[in-house]
């Protein structure tokens, strides 16, 4: 039987078995055992809440809880107890994402209930959804009446399994829940579900389908107002690649368009990735007490070696939250100012020639930012190389015919290799990069985050250094290191 207090129990008495050797210093990660999807990001009573797709038991995928930690800054976090088990007959399976909203002080939880209903559990499983309340924001009771939204209650013509990751949202006093699923024919798609308490909850519509190129099956959308436009943001599962993007095998894009409350529509003209790196997925947002709208994502990929499982005892992170910003017909994405409250031992550079040459910059570390800019000149390519030692490095370069930033782990440590790239334009011959490391992890935000790149990397605890170089000439107009603690 699975319990919050079982549960609790377990990760107090193996706390001490966790290898620290790629554990993060500045993201969010489970206490112990696995962590995927953000859950109930929400600000609350003064402080962050973020509850994630937990299994406590072993660092693989089980039985969904839903772990708990607390944050003043978003940066640290402190480890609350397990919020959620899967101890219901309506639940037995998994507590499976969900969201989190405020009501008359209270903290309510909608999160999906997961039932296996057949010998095999990838293809026999039915889907609900549910509703915990907390007057506290840490101990959190289920309701009496749920599941809130049964499966009686997905409509004829759309999958009668795949019906999960409620994010709620209101308008005009009326509480909404979009909600993954597709067609049963190979189109992922979002519904609509509408309550004025939370409790008793009514089918409105199907909001927005695959147009054939976005992937089988939806999951995890999250769809709020910014600057006067509503955005949908979503993870299409098996989506194909198109150009350069989505080369995951699932993703995250995001829309830009109108939501027609009333005809429960959702237009928009196109859509783009949120994060064109390695590793990405899930993506939930909330609103401050300042107005700003902050997304954080898992920064894993599904169905692939995560080096820390073997003895290490915890696997999965999430990414630097990072504030959402309308700016045209498009979003930037930028880490939030509260990072620089973390800087240390500030080093600064500049007018480097590169030309032709690899530059040890004199500065190393494994927990790290850099802001640097580039002067293309007439360099065929550029970029840094970090976390380097002997045959290992991580490449972060442009390539200027072609217009692309390419982010290269093929030589990055143990775990899985690969490249990404992504299309970038120079802004005056300048290319802005501003670069976290962390341990096992490197995120790049890209002129001003037009574009962001995400990927973890495990190279050896010596790999430390930190160079620039150019193919032709090149300047490096401006380095910046600081260290992060």
């Amino acid at each position: 039987m699975y319990t919050r207090e079982n549960a609790d129990t377990f990760i107090a008495e193996r706390k001490y078995l966790l290898k620290e050797e790629y554990r993060l210093a500045y993201h969010l990660m489970s206490e112990f055992g696995w962590m995927n999807d953000p859950n109930g990001f929400v600000y609350y009573n003064g402080e962050y809440h973020m509850f994630y797709q937990h299994y406590p038991y072993q660092p693989v995928w089980g039985p969904m809880h839903w772990g708990h930690a607390v944050s003043h800054d978003l940066i640290k976090w402190k480890y609350l107890p397990v919020a959620l088990a899967p101890d219901q007959d309506y639940d037995r399976d998994g507590c499976f994402s969900g969201s989190a909203v405020e009501r008359d002080g209270k903290l309510y939880l909608m999160y999906t209930g997961h039932l296996i209903t057949g010998p095999n559990r990838e293809l026999d499983y039915s889907q609900n959804q549910n509703i915990a309340v907390s007057d506290d924001g840490i101990h959190f009771e289920k309701l009496a009446s749920n599941p809130v939204i049964g499966s009686d209650q997905i409509p004829s013509g759309f999958s009668q399994k795949d019906f999960r990751d409620p994010k709620v949202f209101e308008r005009d006093g009326v509480y909404y829940a979009v909600l993954g699923s597709n067609d049963g024919r190979g189109s992922g798609l979002i519904l609509l579900y509408r309550s004025t308490d939370l409790v008793s909850w009514s089918f409105s519509g199907e909001i927005a389908r695959s147009d054939g190129k976005l992937g089988d099956n939806w999951e995890c959308p999250d769809l709020f107002e910014l600057g006067g436009r509503d955005v949908l943001v979503m993870s299409p599962q098996r989506m194909p690649a198109q150009g350069d993007d989505y080369r995951n095998l699932h993703s995250t894009t995001y829309m830009i368009g109108h939501l027609d409350i009333k005809q429960s529509s959702f237009q928009y003209d196109r859509y783009e990735p949120v994060d064109c790196g390695f590793d990405f997925y899930a993506p939930q947002t909330t609103v401050d007490e300042r107005g700003r709208r902050i997304i954080i994502g898992w920064m894993e990929a599904w169905e692939q070696e995560i080096p820390t499982q073997l003895g290490h005892y915890w696997a999965g992170a999430m990414t630097l939250p990072r504030e959402v910003i309308l700016q045209g017909e498009s979003l930037l994405f930028k880490p939030l100012e509260e990072m620089k409250n973390y800087r240390k031992n500030a080093y600064e550079a500049s007018d480097i020639n590169l030309s032709d040459i690899v530059k040890d910059m004199g500065v190393s570390g494994d927990c790290y930012e850099l802001e640097v800019v580039f002067q293309a000149d007439q360099a065929k390519e550029f970029g840094l190389k970090l976390r380097v030692h002997g045959e290992e490095e991580t490449v972060l370069s442009y390539q200027q015919a072609e217009g692309k930033f390419r982010f290269n782990r093929d030589k990055s440590g143990i775990g899985l290799g690969g490249e990404r790239r992504t299309s970038v334009e120079l802004k005056d011959g300048l290319l802005a990069l501003r670069i976290f490391v962390d341990k096992s992890s490197v995120e790049v935000f890209i002129q001003g985050g037009e574009k962001v790149m995400t990927g973890r990397i495990y190279p050896g605890a010596e790999s430390l250094g930190i160079f620039a170089y150019a193919e032709g000439a090149c300047t490096m107009v401006s380095f910046k290191k600081w260290d992060i603690s």
